[in-house]
């Protein structure tokens, strides 16, 4: 497993030693991957409400379009989000 140094101003240190002192996390590390699991998964629901989102445009618009057209879409957004 790889490791990070990360500096946080101190009353972010406190919040997370607060988290951990209260028992919901066992380390800062525990906390930080628990921060970026939530993370990947907003980005991931992101990602399906899009999908949902252009399939309802398409329907209500009563246009179609190619489904490559769709997939670059699509692709293009989920690049935008991820850098």
């Amino acid at each position: 497993m790889a490791s990070m140094n990360v500096s946080l101003p101190d009353l972010m240190r406190e919040w997370v030693q607060t988290r951990i002192d209260s028992g919901q996390y066992a380390s800062v590390s525990d906390y930080v991957r628990d921060l970026i699991r939530r993370d990947q998964e907003l980005a991931r629901q992101l990602s399906v409400e899009d999908i949902r989102r252009s399939i309802a445009e398409g329907r209500a618009d009563g246009t179609t379009r190619p489904a490559a057209a769709v997939f670059d879409r699509i692709e293009a957004k989920l690049k935008s989000m991820v850098g």
